[in-house]
């Protein structure tokens, strides 16, 4: 038996970055009774907007146990493959194959592993229906494929994503540098971290030991203090009073030196906020970066959604226009949200995770992607993260009021 679900995704996009995105799941189960028994399930979810698309695939092993998988598709519309996390992705033809990353090869009976793909199409990607674990079909009878994504019939006034594959290398080959999240997320626990701070040391209202105001441009109205009614986990969180305007930079900053973590640094924090990201430009985390000349990389918002940004040359990861926005994930309102990243200090990757969920336009594995990843490649030098600063920093509008909670930075992943 399959079952398919088909809704239409809206996202509150302004007009300069509006796309229309097609969500679509496909689940391939346990045929009908007196068929073979099915050897998996597939959940497969695409995200799709005109001439691209991201698919989280899930699948769950229905057979004996494992040591390492291999799950293989056929696409049956010009669907291209041009990169992908949690797995190895090659694509022959309209064939598919997806091989464990190695960290996450064993399944046992009834286990599952996630990875995801991003690709191209031109004029058809139905999905595919054909799945099969090592060599044994997860079922599947044909049937009808979903109709195939519309573009939006509003021209963006940001350039709008490619209908053509992009002419840079396919399908990657080695799995990245950075692992990114596993189907079993890594311990909350901070172990070893550098930075282990859930504020119940703050005694008085203003920050104090390991933490310390700063404005590293400029000084305003914004505000940063302990607050001892609301939290994540015990008494007390870090709140800043953030206020729209170049000079009301308000910010923390921690005094452990970072410039020796890694080579992958890893940042755990819960945060949480009142007011949706803006359509301009703000920032939350600042940290020095000697790649930089001590210039700031930066997590922040701009066009309603999540997104990195480079001060020394402003680049923006994803870039802001429809089909990268399309892959960020906007910062939920009005309740605490694990956010972790991970900076690979020597080959420059970037991944990026909203609870255990890898957000696809945050994550950069050196392989460009149309409208998505090529303005943050083209700076070749990896960065080098020095210091942590949380806060708020706004270019234009945006008053905001966060809260930070339970922030570890260290050379293993942390999880929430």
């Amino acid at each position: 038996m399959r079952t398919r679900v088909l809704r239409l995704l809206r996202r509150p996009w302004t007009a300069a970055v509006a796309a229309v995105a097609l969500v679509v799941s496909v689940l391939v189960a346990m045929p009908a009774s007196g068929a073979a028994a099915a050897a998996c399930r597939v959940d497969y979810t695409v995200d799709a907007w005109a001439g691209g698309y991201t698919a989280r695939v899930r699948v769950t092993n229905l057979g004996p146990s494992v040591s390492d998988w291999r799950l293989t598709w056929t696409y049956t519309g010009d669907q291209q493959v041009t990169s992908a996390w949690n797995a190895t992705v090659t694509q022959t033809g309209a064939s598919v194959v997806a091989v464990d990353a190695g960290w996450n090869g064993a399944l046992s009976s009834g286990g599952t592993a996630e990875f995801g793909v991003q690709g191209t199409w031109r004029s058809a990607a139905p999905v595919p229906d054909d799945f099969a674990l090592n060599g044994a079909s997860c079922g599947g009878d044909g049937g009808t494929p979903p109709a195939t994504p519309s573009p939006t019939t509003t021209p963006p006034t940001t350039p709008s994503p490619t209908t053509t594959p992009p002419t840079t290398p396919s399908p990657t080959t080695t799995p990245p540098t950075t692992p990114p999240a596993t189907t079993a997320p890594p311990s909350a626990e901070c172990g070893d971290a550098v930075i282990c701070s859930d504020f119940e040391d703050q005694a008085g209202p203003e920050p104090s030991g390991d933490w310390r105001f700063t404005a590293p441009d400029c000084q305003g109205t914004g505000a940063v203090t302990v607050d001892p009614a609301v939290a994540h986990g015990g008494d007390r969180s870090l709140r800043v009073d953030g206020r729209a305007g170049y000079c009301n930079h308000a910010f923390v900053t921690h005094a452990a030196d970072l410039s020796s973590v890694g080579p992958v640094m890893y940042v755990r924090m819960w945060v949480r906020h009142t007011t949706a990201l803006p359509v301009s430009h703000v920032t939350f985390v600042s940290m020095p970066d000697s790649a930089q000349g001590g210039r700031a990389l930066r997590v922040g918002g701009q066009n309603g959604a999540l997104q990195w940004n480079r001060e020394s040359d402003d680049a923006t990861l994803p870039a802001q226009s429809p089909a990268g926005v399309a892959l960020s994930r906007p910062l939920p309102t009005d309740g605490w949200q694990c956010l972790r990243f991970a900076v690979d200090t020597s080959a420059g990757h970037l991944d990026t995770w909203l609870g255990d969920e890898q957000v696809p336009g945050l994550h950069a594995d050196g392989v460009p992607t149309q409208d998505v990843d090529q303005q943050w490649l083209a700076r070749a030098a990896a960065p080098r993260p020095t210091a942590l600063r949380l806060g708020w920093e706004s270019y234009a509008t945006g008053d905001d009021t966060l809260w930070f909670d339970d922030v570890a930075v260290g050379s293993a992943p942390i999880g929430c």
